[in-house]
């Protein structure tokens, strides 16, 4: 791994695990350090009389990376947290459907089924194709699994365990096409994918920012379509739900304070957006060489992978972005899964998840399918990275099929 870039990883581990917690770089840790350092002189100034301009501007700055309007974003915890936030906030009747698919994240399908158990709906999984040629095929499953009683669709635009760049654009036109609103995971989608959320024109839109942003723990973006704002607040409700509007929206005052809590994540956020844009990539370029250059080595060191071991991709190139995954024999439970990521972590100081498909929340006997691996392609990543893994991989299972001889 590449040490001369800015990043704090442990360089005695090869780390290709971006995907799950993301990596912030030093530069972008002094901002966050240095707004701490300002909340503790005066918390109360900092607080209570800084804090409304400082989200502000900080939204700003994100809403243009995203090309969305500034008024209807929300900083959030995480994806996760917004999902949650927009479904708890719904109401639906017996009999309605929620429409999700099964490459879609554990948890997310956990919110979803919640809710509709909550209501007396039903939880709806359409099953997309793994492996899988064309997008085309995902949106024929997503749509393909819709009647007039579904009333929601929670589709991802990059999935979390599979690592397929969907179609969304298009799955989501349909689908308002039709009447149904989308719930829009991006968690992956920043800094992965260009995005335009105003030009998707989803209901719904949830992102991380301290995946592929770069940008600290714990900051994600809620987005909501403007006719759909009076309709979602926020999972605490405190101060705003009854504050002066004094030129603020109602959105606005409710999502900006849920309680004491550290801003400072979200107020670094542009400058992790900036510090990528202009030190990710030494030649320059910009955002869209470091999604083009993260793209091409997760390419790479899928395809590194795949001969080591003989296998296929199940997925073509222009279905992926910065992460790909691979089918691994004899890992398709829990334990062969857990005991397989801790060899490599302990033994051969990898880390890279490896695990059952579908998620547990959408299997429909409880067993899983197959076994995979998602690799994650930073820039602080090198070929020689995923070569390490292939030639542990070979050998590991290698020596698993040896012993079940």
């Amino acid at each position: 791994m590449r040490t001369d870039l800015g990043w704090r990883l442990d360089p005695a581990v090869t780390f290709l695990n971006h995907g799950s917690y993301g990596a912030c770089p030093e530069p972008v840790l002094a901002v966050q350090r240095d707004l701490r350092e300002q909340l503790e002189a005066e918390p109360v100034r900092f607080l209570t009389g800084e804090l409304p301009a400082r989200l502000d501007a900080a939204r700003d700055a994100v809403a243009r990376f995203l090309c969305a309007e500034p008024d209807g974003l929300a900083f959030v915890p995480n994806a996760t947290t917004a999902i949650n936030t927009v479904v708890q906030s719904l109401r639906f009747e017996p009999g309605d459907e929620l429409l999700t698919d099964d490459h879609e994240y554990n948890a997310t399908i956990n919110a979803l089924r919640a809710v509709a158990d909550r209501d007396g709906a039903r939880l709806v999984v359409a099953r997309i194709p793994f492996p899988i040629e064309r997008p085309e095929e995902a949106f024929a499953a997503v749509l393909g699994a819709v009647t007039d009683r579904t009333r929601l669709a929670m589709v991802s635009h990059v999935t979390s365990t599979t690592a397929l760049v969907l179609p969304i654009a298009e799955i989501v036109a349909e689908l308002d096409r039709r009447g149904i609103d989308t719930l829009v995971d991006g968690a992956h989608a920043p800094g992965m994918v260009p995005v335009d959320v105003e030009g998707l024109g989803a209901a719904y839109w949830t992102g991380n920012g301290h995946k592929w942003l770069c940008g600290p723990k714990g900051t994600g973006m809620l987005w909501v379509r403007a006719d759909r704002r009076d309709r979602i607040h926020p999972l605490v409700v405190s101060h705003g739900a009854n504050a002066d509007l004094d030129g603020r929206t109602r959105f606005r005052h409710e999502f900006d304070w849920v309680g004491t809590a550290d801003p400072t994540g979200y107020l670094a956020l542009p400058a992790a957006i900036d510090w990528m844009r202009d030190h990710a990539v030494p030649d320059g370029g910009g955002w869209p060489a470091v999604m083009a250059a993260n793209h091409a080595l997760a390419i790479d060191g899928r395809d590194r992978i795949a001969g080591a071991l003989g296998i296929e991709p199940p997925a073509p190139d222009a279905m992926l972005g910065s992460m790909a995954t691979l089918f691994l024999d004899g890992v398709s439970d829990e334990a062969a899964a857990r005991t397989l990521n801790e060899t490599l972590e302990r033994g051969d100081r990898i880390q890279v998840p490896v695990g059952p498909w579908p998620a547990r929340a959408a299997r429909e006997d409880d067993r899983p399918t197959r076994g995979t691996l998602r690799i994650s392609a930073q820039r602080y990543n090198e070929p020689e990275d995923f070569e390490r893994l292939a030639e542990a991989l070979a050998r590991r299972l290698g020596d698993q099929r040896a012993a079940m001889r």
